[in-house]
């Protein structure tokens, strides 16, 4: 009796370069081989809560096997292997009737094998933008990496990694209102959360929904408009006679009346002080003693 394999004779194994050859520089070369299902065993930390739906899978699994292998770790149990990632892959083996799998097999401690179900959980397509922000958060508060060391481990850019970690920010409430106005580009998503106070992400919500906004209008309705640069308060006098003319200049745009009181009182008395000086040394009463460099 032909018993059905999980790796097709014309295929050899591959693995995915993010996570296996680096943890592999470090532990020695992973052994790829295949095993008996029944001794594979799920990671009972597995941060994948969801499974999905495995049917599609399954039915492409008994056509032609599994194309990727899967990685694991020696269990406690002797003879028998902890899964690290693939567990859907794993689960629709079942389905299909699989009596063996293509294993990679690691030799990794308790954190490797966290840091590599949190990364192939981030690999994954079929993440929302929310999902996504929430494994990159994880990764930066269990391992402490930066945004660009995270960048390095998933294929992504820097600048990727820290706008999908700026939704995490988002609040719960607002996080609802994208669910129920069916907001999922992640585009959307950012300048929602860009905006200054939640009543205006409320607002924006509202008028994407109402609207039906394309992310390209969302994008030109919710640049926030350039703050108006308000001008320093200036106080000017001319003498009736054109004789001369007085201005004060502050460096603020707001000045109280008894501002400028106390500011003319304030030239009022450099101007006599100027005097006085003048006077005690014997000189004229010059103008140019008089002049307050800023």
């Amino acid at each position: 009796m032909n018993t059905k394999r999980g790796l097709p004779s014309t295929l050899k194994m591959r693995h995915d370069v993010h996570f296996v050859e680096e943890l592999a520089s470090r532990s020695g070369a992973p052994i790829g081989r295949m095993i008996p299902i029944d001794r594979l065993e799920p990671n009972s930390q597995q941060p994948r809560m969801e499974i999905g739906d495995l049917t599609e899978l399954a039915a492409s699994i008994r056509e032609k096997g599994v194309l990727e292998p899967i990685l694991v770790r020696p269990s406690e149990v002797g003879g028998r292997f902890m899964i690290i990632s693939g567990e859907r892959r794993y689960r629709a083996s079942l389905l299909a009737g699989l009596e063996e799998m293509p294993c990679i097999e690691m030799d990794v401690d308790d954190q490797a094998v966290a840091e590599i179900a949190l990364i192939e959980n981030l690999q994954r397509k079929d993440l929302t933008p929310f999902e996504e922000a929430e494994g990159l958060q994880a990764l930066a508060d269990r391992f402490g990496y930066t945004h660009e060391e995270i960048a390095k481990k998933i294929g992504k850019s820097r600048s990727s990694v820290t706008e999908s970690l700026s939704l995490c920010s988002m609040p719960a409430e607002i996080k609802e209102l994208c669910r129920l106005a069916d907001i999922t580009s992640k585009a959307m998503l950012l300048q929602i959360v860009r905006q200054p106070s939640i009543d205006a992400m409320r607002a924006l919500i509202d008028r994407i929904s109402s609207q039906g906004l394309t992310r390209d209008q969302v994008r030109k309705v919710a640049k926030p408009k350039p703050a108006s640069r308000q001008k320093p308060f200036q106080y000017k006098f001319q003498s009736p006679e054109k004789e001369f003319a007085l201005e004060i200049k502050f460096r603020r745009s707001n000045v109280e009346l008894e501002e400028l009181r106390r500011a003319l009182t304030a030239a009022l008395m450099h101007v006599e002080s100027v005097m006085s000086k003048a006077d005690q040394e014997g000189k004229d009463n010059s103008s140019e003693e008089m002049v307050e460099v800023v």
